[in-house]
This record gives structure tokens, sequence and C-alpha cells, in this order.
């Protein structure tokens, strides 16, 4: 391998500001994850009309109930395996090595899919996906955190930034993959997902020698001694999953629930560790205790945002009316409406943070604007509960999802950004990894919820959950100061 002759930085300097104003390394994960990303949104903008569509037209037939819920669990798993990938990058590998292996694993699960067909296609495709994703996420944010110093004013907007990236990849992956869904079939969409991984990959591992050097390092290596009890309590894991999929504990119609459950559990534990341990100075554990209310405002918003891929596509589907000029877009259209908000805002957001440096809101503030915004989302969908079928017109639900934009730049990047401010030195990856634990809770819970969702049952449905993330978010803002004093001189 050709040595770099790169300077053995931790963070990349200041006055680095190459790319839009920002480290030239942030180019390098821009561009991988814009790939990630593709793939992942396209093969999710198909993936439950693959799981509900009869069989005789191209998918698998399974009830739409429970069609949602191995959807909100798969979301619940992808970002519930960051714990796993964030250990193994803290602990095992380094950030870089970490990333590399799970954009490989995710390119295998997106040609299972591609050419598998049924079932089994669908169950080796998703593990698959699931935990590569898992890894990918987890060390892609924390390497975009290693560019910056504490104090860096950049950090923000770099992170608003690196999320364009992302919704570009989203844009253009389900325009692509569901124009290649009602062409040549689902299998072909599948397809094309695996390529966009394929260039993702191949780009990152050209570019990934010029990140900092704090990326190729282990912030809290595991002792060799204990390496065998990791081995055999992963074996362990997988051979229990297996025999309860075998016995028919674990099952298609409750699996959001078990998401839901290990995700909580294993949130409740990953707080106990990082607490308790002695490797956590008294300012790094009072920001984890600031991180908790932060937690469960994110959990709330996840659960009404990720219906997008659920509530919201089956109303795309059976409510809302696609027609342009006598033809019909796909259904999977609707999930590039978003994006192209992001695309649009997320410089604005960027440059606001930026020109308001100091004085822009706290972070809690931001969070607690998040969550009451995404519940006003869900209320805007009452005026069209009794259109009728394929009766909602598109430029509502276009405006709906313009208000979910703006509620999703006030928190997802911003959650980003203060995983990797408010982690402790020994828990800078897993930190990550916690939040990531906040989007699997709420993805898993949208799946389930989903399964409350029937024509007839809409304005309880939006109505009720609606309310609940306006005061969920007002709360946290009433909170606000008590969380900013406990985050000890981070914003």
């Amino acid at each position: 391998m050709p040595v770099s002759t790169r300077p053995e930085t931790d963070v990349e300097p200041e006055n680095d500001t190459r790319f839009f104003g920002q480290p030239r390394s942030l180019a390098t994960l821009f561009g991988v994850e814009l790939w990630e990303r593709f793939s992942f949104y396209g093969m999710q903008g198909i993936l439950l009309l693959y799981l509900f569509t009869s069989t005789a037209q191209g998918g698998l037939g399974i009830d739409q109930a429970t069609a949602a819920g191995i959807v909100g669990a798969y979301g619940g798993g992808v970002y519930l395996s960051t714990v796993l990938g964030a250990w193994i990058a803290d602990r095992l590998l380094d950030a870089q090595r970490t990333l590399l292996g799970s954009a490989t694993i995710v390119m295998l699960g997106h040609i299972a899919l591609a050419l598998l067909p049924g079932v089994s296609g669908v169950t080796v495709g998703l593990i698959l996906i699931a935990v590569g994703s898992g890894g990918l996420k987890a060390t892609a944010t924390s390497l975009v955190g290693s560019l910056y110093g504490e104090q860096d004013p950049r950090r923000d907007a770099g992170f608003s930034l690196y999320y364009l990236g992302v919704n570009l990849g989203a844009f253009f992956g389900p325009l692509l993959t569901g124009l290649l869904q009602v062409t040549w079939g689902f299998h072909v969409g599948f397809g094309l997902a695996a390529i966009g991984m394929a260039l993702g990959l191949a780009q990152y591992a050209v570019g990934r020698r010029n990140l900092p050097a704090v990326s190729r390092r282990l912030p809290n290596p595991l002792p060799r001694r204990l390496l065998p009890r990791a081995v055999a309590a992963a074996a362990v894991g997988v051979a229990a999953v297996v025999v309860l999929v075998a016995t028919g504990v674990i099952t298609a119609s409750n699996l959001a629930v078990i998401v839901i459950a290990v995700t909580a559990v294993a949130a409740v534990a990953y707080f106990v560790v990082i607490l308790s341990s002695r490797s956590v100075a008294p300012d790094e554990r009072s920001r984890v205790v600031a991180f908790i209310p932060l937690f469960l405002a994110s959990t709330v918003f996840w659960s009404i945002y990720q219906q997008q891929f659920t509530v919201i596509t089956i109303y795309s589907a059976e409510r809302l009316d696609r027609s342009v000029l006598g033809w019909e877009f796909p259904v999977a259209w609707v999930q590039s409406i978003n994006p192209v908000f992001i695309i649009v805002l997320s410089g604005v957001f960027a440059a606001l943070w930026t020109r308001l440096g100091p004085r822009q809101p706290s972070t809690p503030v931001k969070f607690g604007l998040g969550t009451l915004v995404v519940g006003l989302g869900f209320l805007l969908f009452l005026p069209f509960t009794g259109t009728g079928p394929h009766g909602t017109p598109v430029v509502a639900l276009v405006g709906i999802l313009l208000v979910f934009t703006v509620a999703e730049l006030l928190l997802s990047p911003v959650g980003l950004s203060a995983s990797t401010k408010l982690a402790p030195a020994a828990f800078r990856t897993q930190m990550v990894a916690l939040f990531y634990l906040s989007v699997a809770l709420g993805s898993a819970i949208s799946g389930q919820l989903a399964g409350l969702y029937a024509t007839g049952s809409e304005v309880p449905y939006f109505g009720v959950l609606g309310v609940v993330a306006i005061a969920a978010g007002a709360v946290l803002l009433l909170l606000s100061r008590l969380v900013l004093r406990l985050m000890r001189g981070v914003r």
C-alpha cells in the first residue's frame, strides 16, 4: 500500500476550507454516503410495495399490516446494528476499516435482494443490509466528527453539508429504482441499488487514506484475552436468533415488537455502561446525562418521521392522486420529495447556523422545535382524511413533507453533531450509536404503529400521534436551560 505523506494530525486544520469552506476530507465521506443512501433509499422506496404487492404482479403478497411491521423492524434493525458497528470500530478495528467492511456487506445484501427469489432473498438481503448499514452509519458519522476540533464553529455546518450528500442519494435512488420497478420489475430495481453501493465502495477505497490519523486508532482497544469471549458471545447470539425463528417465537407479525424491546434494553444498558465507566470524567458524565432527554425526544420524532416508509407509502398508493397529464407516476417517487427539500434547505440551514455562530439556538432548543414541528406535520393530514381513494392532491403531500423536512433539519444533522460533541473520549463512536438507537427505536415503533392505520381511522391516527409529538417537543423546550447546563459548555 502507498505510504501517505500527510501529517499525523487528529483533526483537519481550521484553515483547510477546500470543500465549500469545509475540510477536503469531508468530500470523501460526502461521496460515500451519497452512494450508500442512493442504494439504501432506492431499495427502501420499493421494499414495502414488493412485500404487499400480489404475487401475480411480482410481489410477495403479504398483508399490509405485517409488511409495514417488517419494514419498521428492518429500519429499527439498521439503526440497532450501529451498536455492533460502533463497538467494532472502537474496540476491534478502527473506524476506517469498519466502514470499508460494512460497505461491502451492504453491497452483498443488495445483490441478494436482486438475485434471490421470494422470502429467501428478502431475509438474506435485509439482514446483510441492516448489519452493514449499522456499521457504516456509526463510523461515517464519527469520521465526519473527527474532521473538527471541539470548538470549530464549522462543525454543525459541516454536518449539514454532509447531510446534503445523504439526500442527493436519497433523491435519485427512489426515482430510478421506482422507474425500473414499474418498467422491468422489482428485482431490476434492487439490482440498481447494488450498483450504487458498489460505486460508493470504490470511491471510499480510493479516498480514505486522506482521512485524519485519529480515524485509524482504537479509542478503547479490547484486550486480546477477551477476544475469544466476544467471538463466543456473537456465536451464541446468532444461534439464539436462529432457534427462535425456527421455533416460531420470532415471526413476521411480532418482529417490530421484538426490535422495540431489544432496542430499548440496549439503549438503557448503553447509558448505564457509559455513565458507570471509570474512563468517563465528571464533565463527560454530565454531558451523557444531558443526552438522555435528547434521546427521548429523538425517539418520538423518528416514530413519526419514519412513517414515510410505512403509512405514507400506503397512503400514497391508496389515497394520493398521482396522475400527471394522464400518466400515473410510481409510488416510490413520493420518497424523493423530502430529499428535494433537504437539498434546497440544507444549505440554507448550514448558512444560517454559520452566520448566527454562538447566537444560534442551543442543541436542546433545536431538538424541541424539531419534535414539535414534525407533530404539526402529522396534523396537516387531517383536512384530507375525507377525500376518498386517490383524492388527495400531490401538492398537499408536498406541503406536508416540506414541514417534515424543516423538522428533520432542526433535529437530525444536529443530533449527529451533538452525539460527537457530547461523547466521552473513550466512547466516541459508541455515542453516535446511541443517537442511532433512538432512530432504531423510533423506526421500529413507526412500523408497529402502522398496524393501527386503516381507512376510516385517519382522524384519530394522525390527530393523536401529532398531538403526542407536539407535547414532547414542548416539554423539551421547557427543560432546555437545564439540559444546556448539564452539557457543560457545549451548545
